[in-house]
Parts: structure tokens; sequence; C-alpha cells
């Protein structure tokens, strides 16, 4: 069997920014089928080096080799579609042609898949309506190498879940740049990471990543030690973070499913007939209780009727789709805004830090150093006093950034800013509204350890399912509706016991509902979707224009000489045909799956 040949490969690639190398030496191939997760730091060039791939950014020396004929589509992390008057229109633009009228059932389907509002203004749009259009937008052609970076920022955790679903279906190649670890465990087959401009390469996903990862630091330091040189400190500091992690994980484990348990038995208490005496005991740890409240805006119920005690040292993480009103709960629970009925009241004394996901804490033009500690040197850390630059490295910031403005950070390093800001101060409740978007994984870990560690009441705004799991003891999942439930245990069993019964009940009583309507001696009157109408429809054409580019390719590679004058062209062209092929019967196949139900109807 001849070997499959890469459809995109970089040999020996550099690139250097200033005077600084981003990369040095850097081999990459890329197959078709592959889904490649690509990680590393902030700051380590994993955006750049997918600007590489798409061809935007040249690199200074080394290959690049495209087989001929491939699509490659690059989802950048920040989208703007102000050229645009609708959503559907920028979807539109990633077609990349003028003649888009016979295309535009392409869109609708993506439209109807991701749940986006086509006819909305992007100049409106949310940051999770913008997140999803440029998704589709990148989709929409097609591409033999599909690129996204950091596709999961601002998307809700059921949008997440289409989209890993899209990508697993996707039968060409996906890189894809995600601090998302759920998210990568779910869509990868292959892992790449980059680190000090040296990109590593693993042969499967990333559930195998922290195993992998930690054998090539610990090679790297034998090595080091046996050219007797000194360890560098990144290395040494990275090393041992990786391995205090692992042994560090169990323990964290247990801890939290005590939690968990303590949280059960404190709503047992709270619902039990002698609820009055057991309160004394939990009102001396109070820190909030809402009874019966309710908000609503434009006569569409944002919360209703919900009731809630949380006790110290509870860890409640809120989930749902977006607009469900998540942000709007935490500012009800915490005063910042008032209910249309019922209450809440606060503990007396109580020291909460609000981290708010819009920065609003932060002035752009003041430095790191001026936003911890003023005109001093030292800042005031949960008790001791800490020198600025020592607790800036802490948050994985260089001691040249100190002084840089806070305007010259990208999203990632100003999370962190506004997490060593907040982490700093004293506090009894700490409210943390998306504080994961645009982290890497090193300071996921950190915020992990710092949370464990705290002494407080959390509550938690997050789509990283990986990153609740591993905090929370509890969670409110927030439907829609007004409608809120409080779960005690992780999101997967949160997303089994409400989220996929729901469906299937769902499904289950439009179904009954249908059997009741027909008829007994009329044919079943179910429609087609839209989708099926539409590609039965227009496969006939695609399966026809894919039989004429098969011959087109057969003609050329029964010229007996075109391997030895082309190599490349012959095994391009040989891949090309298996392609089209494979393409071939599976829309025939689902041509005639479509016309076998339109019969039945």
């Amino acid at each position: 069997m001849a070997q499959v040949a890469p459809i995109y490969t970089l040999r020996d690639v550099s690139l250097t920014f200033g005077v600084r190398p981003l990369f040095t030496s850097v081999n990459l191939n890329i197959f078709k089928g592959d889904k490649i997760c690509l990680v590393g730091r902030n700051g380590c060039g994993k955006s750049t080096l997918l600007k590489v791939i798409s061809g935007i950014i040249t690199p200074d020396a080394g290959e690049v080799f495209v087989q001929p004929g491939m699509k490659i589509s690059y989802m950048e992390q920040e989208t703007s579609f102000g050229e645009y008057n609708t959503l559907k229109e920028a979807i539109l633009s990633g077609l990349g042609t003028d003649n888009v009228k016979d295309l535009e059932y392409k869109a609708d389907i993506l439209i109807e898949d991701l749940c986006i509002n086509g006819k909305a203004s992007p100049k409106v749009a949310s940051g999770g309506e913008i997140k999803k259009a440029a998704l589709a937008r990148a989709i929409i052609s097609e591409p033999d190498i599909l690129l996204l970076d950091e596709p999961t920022n601002h998307l809700d955790i059921t949008t997440i879940e289409k989209l890993e679903d899209i990508i697993n279906k996707y039968t060409q190649s996906v890189v894809v740049i995600s601090h998302d670890r759920s998210f990568l465990n779910h869509i990868s087959n292959k892992t790449l990471w980059l680190d000090r401009g040296v990109v590593y390469t693993n042969n499967q996903g990333f559930t195998k990543f922290e195993e992998w990862q930690e054998g090539i630091l610990n090679e790297e330091l034998l090595r080091q030690q046996r050219l007797n040189k000194k360890i560098e400190e990144e290395t040494e500091w990275l090393h041992k973070g990786v391995t205090a992690r692992r042994r560090r994980n169990q323990g964290r484990l247990r801890k939290l499913q005590q939690l968990r348990i303590e949280r059960k038995e404190q709503i047992k208490k709270i619902g039990s007939v002698d609820m009055e005496i057991k309160d004394a005991g939990i009102r001396s740890k109070l820190v909030l209780e809402a009874k019966h409240i309710s908000k609503s805006y434009s006569n569409k119920d944002i919360i209703k009727d919900f009731s809630i005690r949380v006790v110290k040292n509870n860890r409640i993480g809120i989930v749902g789709p977006n607009g469900a009103g998540k942000t709007t709960l935490i500012k009800l629970l915490t005063k910042h805004l008032e209910p249309d009925s019922g209450f809440v009241r606060l503990a007396k004394n109580l020291e909460m830090v609000y981290f708010d996901q819009n920065r609003e804490m932060l002035d752009p033009e003041k430095t790191l150093w001026r936003t911890l500690c003023g005109e001093g040197d030292h800042i005031y850390v949960r008790g001791h006093y800490r020198h600025v630059v020592a607790y800036l490295k802490d948050f994985l910031f260089t001691p040249d950034q100190a002084k840089s403005p806070v305007s010259c950070l990208s999203g990632g390093e100003k999370n962190r800013l506004m997490l060593a800001l907040s982490l700093a101060r004293e506090s009894s409740f700490l409210v943390l509204d998306e504080p994961t978007n645009d982290l890497d994984m090193d300071t996921l870990d950190l915020l992990q350890e710092v949370l464990d560690e705290y002494k407080g009441t959390i509550i938690i705004i997050s789509h990283d399912r990986d990153f609740l799991d591993k905090i929370t003891t509890s969670m409110l999942y927030m439907k829609g509706n007004g409608e809120i439930i409080e779960h005690i245990g992780s999101y997967e069993e949160l997303h089994k016991k409400y989220i996929e019964n729901a469906l299937i009940k769902k499904q289950e009583n439009v179904s009954k509902k249908e059997e009741k309507v027909k008829p007994k001696s009329e044919k079943n009157t179910k429609r087609l979707s839209y989708k099926d109408e539409r590609l039965y429809e227009i496969l006939p054409q695609e399966i026809e224009k894919i039989e004429q580019d098969i011959k087109e390719i057969e003609v050329k590679l029964s010229d007996t000489e075109l391997f030895s004058k082309d190599e490349n062209e012959f095994y391009a062209l040989t891949q090309k045909l298996e392609a089209l092929k494979m393409e071939k019967d599976e829309k025939e196949t689902k041509w005639l799956e479509i016309d076998f139900l339109k019969s039945s109807m």
C-alpha cells in the first residue's frame, strides 16, 4: 500500500519578530483527516504559526509545501464584520465568490445548525453571535484545511458541544488553538505543543498531552544535567509546576467530593421540617440568601421565582446558553441589581471581590506596577506584603512587563492582570464572571491552585467544563426560560440528568403528538427538513460536477510520463482522485437516503 502524502508541510521554518526569534526550525505535516490541537503558553506564537499555515505571514526561512488545489480557511481570534449589513451576508463572504445566490443554502444550513440570527446587524450582535458567524464563514467553503483560533471564546456550552459535533463529522483537516481542555479532549487526534520556539508533535489526541508533556520535560532536564549546564530557570519552573500539579490533583479531587457532599447536606437541612433549629447553625456561616427573586426584560422572564441559600465555602458554578441571564443572576445575588420581586440579603461585613469580564477595573494608561500597588513597590496580598515584580511573576509576567502600560497587553494577559488584582484583595466572597476567557493552560492551572486554596465562598460563570468540574461543589443551570436548577456534582452529570433527558423527552413528546394527529388510513404527513429538501435538489448537479473532475484527473494520470516529470503532482492527483471518489459515494448515498424518505411520506 502506497504511503499517504501530507497535504501541507513546513520544513525548518524560522520566524523572528524584532530581535526575538519566535520559531526556530519548525517542522510539521498535516494529513487529510487530521484533527490537530495546537497548544502552548500565551505569547508563545500559536496564532502567528496559524497565520504562517494560512499564508498570511511568510516565514523568514524554511520551506512551505501545499498540495496543489488545497483550500485553506482561517478564523482569527477576533473578528470584525462592520462592513456587512447582516450576519448572513458576513457568512456568505466566506465563499469567496460574487455568484453566491446558488450557494446561499449553505449559509442557511450553518445558520440553522449553530442557531445564528442571520438577519442581525453585526454592529449590535453579541460577542457570541459574532463568534458563531465567524465559525460559519470559515466552514462554509468546506476547506481542505480549517484553521480555528480560539473558536470557543464567547460561546456557551451548548454551542461548544455543537461545534465538537461539526468538527468530529468534518472529513477534511482541522487545526485548532484552544485552552478548553474538555473541547480538545473531544475533537483532537493529534497534538502540536509550541514551547520556546520549538514545535513538538504527538500523534495522539489531547487526552494524552499531560503525560507526554511531562516525558519531554524530564528528557530535557536529564539532557541538560548530563551536559553539566545550568538548568534554565523557566524550564525548571515549568517542570516543577507540571509535576507538582500531578501530585496534588488526587488530593484536590477528594477534597472537592467532600465539599459536594457537604453541599447536599446543607440543602437537606434547609428543606427539612426542623429547619428553624438547624438554621441557627447555618446562619453564622450565611453568605447570602435569595427568596423568590424574579427579573424580566421586555416581557421576557430572565429569572423566575428563584430561591437559594449560599453558605461559607460553597463553590457554585453558573452555566446556561448565551442570553440566559447568567451575569444578571450574579448581579442580583450580589445586590448590584434589584429584583422585580423577592429579596436578597447579604451577610454583614461581607468582603466581596467582583471579577468583571469586561475588565472595567483596568486603566489602559497605567502600568502593571501602578495598577497593582499605586505609588509604592509592594502589594498587600492576603495578609502579607509582596514585592510587585515577584507577585507579577506568580502570574507569569516578566520583570520587563511590570513598567509597560496595560494597553500593550493581549486579551489573555489582561485577564491575568485582572486575576492578580482581584485575588490580591482581602475577601471572603469571590464572584468571577468568565475568568477563564483567553487564559492559557498554565494560567488556568495557576487559577485552579489559587481557588483550591481559597478559604472563602466562590460564585463563578464559565463555559470551561473541565475548569468547572475541578472547582465547583454545585452548579446552577439556567435553562433560558427563567427556570434555574441547582445540581450537586460535575457538569457531565448535570448534562446527562437534565439537558440530555430534556431533549429526549421533548423529542418523545413531539413524536407522540404527531402519532395522535396522523390519521391511520393516511400516509405519514411528516415533511423533509429545509436542509434535506435543498440537498435533494442540488446533490445531482454536485455529483455530476465531481464526475467531470474525476474524468479530468483520470485523463492526466493516464500520461505514462507524469510520474517521472512531476512526482509531487502525480501523488497530489492520485490523492485528489481518491478523495473525489469518496465524496461522490457520500453524496450519492445521501441523495438515496433522502429519496427513500421522500418516497415513504
